[in-house]
């Protein structure tokens, strides 16, 4: 059993238990649900940079990366670098992240918010519109075709863009649907961990133009941008490079600048 593998029992777990104590009309009823939603993928369409700047407090590869900056501050941060979204991480047991997360980036910058999650369930996508996201990400390796239709389906439905994450060819072959609008390539092995820029650039050629195409995982360097955009890659997620610093958003301001 591999580490999604893991994880995802376990969110079945957390997702079964909070449907039993949270109505999903809680959601409907937050001040978030009727609010109009920035689109990521039409930023990412027109940014010179493409940067999506994460907020991950630890994850199941590097333990703890940083558990002491304060979102708010991050928020602010990556908004004053010029970032094109913000990822925020709402899983607690692996990656140390809170739904409350997202609500205070959200009164703290007006970039389009990405709620990083492992989605297994239509309750999850309400919870995210209902907590202020914009985007949705969905994760073809624990997803189903059918699933992948139902949840891209009901998010459009929500106004919430919704970024595809794929690993190979076999789960994108899969995925390719028109109620997508980002198609991610996660260079990360999930079996080894092992990362290679390479994997974006086999799966470049297969993904349809129609699609925001976003590399994610293993990008720490201006160099590897600069050697992705040649394959139309027009997104670049940036999970621990800022967040390994004791600022952030300096990080990524000094990141975006050299990239301009």
């Amino acid at each position: 059993m591999n580490i999604l593998d893991k994880i995802v029992i376990d969110k079945r777990k957390e997702v079964d238990l909070k449907k039993e104590l949270i109505p999903i009309d809680i959601f409907e009823r937050t001040p978030y649900f009727e609010r109009k939603t920035i689109s990521l993928s039409k930023k990412l369409r027109t940014s010179q940079t493409g940067i999506i700047a994460e907020f991950k407090r630890k994850s199941p590869s590097k333990s703890v990366i940083n558990n002491t900056v304060k979102i708010e501050d991050v928020a602010m941060g990556y908004e004053h670098a010029g970032a094109c979204g913000m990822s925020v991480l709402t899983d607690e047991i692996y990656f140390g992240g809170f739904l409350d997360d997202l609500i205070i980036a959200r009164e703290n910058c007006s970039l389009p918010l990405l709620r990083k999650e492992f989605i297994i369930d239509e309750y999850q996508i309400l919870e995210a519109k209902g907590f202020g996201a914009d985007v949705i990400l969905l994760i073809a390796a624990i997803l189903t075709k059918a699933e992948i239709k139902q949840f891209s389906e009901l998010a459009k439905s929500l106004n919430l863009d919704v970024l595809l994450e794929v690993h190979n060819e076999e789960e994108l072959h899969k995925s390719i649907m028109p109620s997508l609008d980002m198609l991610g390539v996660n260079n990360r092995n999930l079996k080894t961990f092992d990362v290679s820029l390479e994997t974006s650039k086999t799966l470049s050629t297969l993904i349809p133009n129609d699609f925001v195409k976003i590399s994610e995982s293993g990008i720490s360097s201006i160099e590897a941008i600069k050697e992705l955009k040649p394959y139309g890659y027009q997104g670049f997620l940036i999970g621990e490079n800022f967040m390994k610093t004791n600022n952030p958003g300096a990080s990524a301001t000094e990141f975006i600048k050299s990239l301009l």
